[in-house]
């Protein structure tokens, strides 16, 4: 795999390995939940029902796992307070904070090309019913 190398260098074991965390890094914010969840807590800490009623259609299931795998990465931080019933907060640690700026920009990239992406899809969906692809 030479993903992240310059052209016409040879990766070395090291770099391999490097390449192969930096895509399980991709893997993981470039998750639709991951995302998401990202977006909400850019402005204020949450709790977990106030994430769930927010977030059209992610199971608490879903919501659970991907708040835990961000927590994991270091992405949200997840705080408990001592009350009955115990209260449950999330929020993004300064890690998660420097996510936001590459987030939106992708996100304002998609915005601007969606139109051309669904004109192009269409395109190849009606090649793939003549058998023209």
């Amino acid at each position: 795999m030479t993903t992240f190398f310059p052209p016409g260098t040879a990766p070395t074991e090291d770099a391999e390995r490097a390449c192969h965390q930096v895509l399980k890094v991709l893997q993981r914010i470039g998750d639709k939940w991951s995302l998401v969840l990202i977006g909400r807590l850019r402005h204020r800490t949450m709790r977990f029902g106030e994430l769930h009623r927010e977030i059209t259609g992610i199971s608490q299931r879903m919501l659970t796992l991907t708040l835990r795998q961000l927590e994991r990465d270091g992405l949200v931080r997840r705080t408990v307070h001592a009350t009955v019933p115990p209260k449950v907060e999330y929020a993004l640690t300064e890690l998660g904070v420097t996510l936001l700026e590459p987030v939106h920009a992708l996100g304002l990239w998609a915005a601007e090309h969606r139109r051309e992406i669904e004109d192009n899809r269409e395109r190849y969906d009606a090649g793939a019913e003549r058998g023209t692809r």
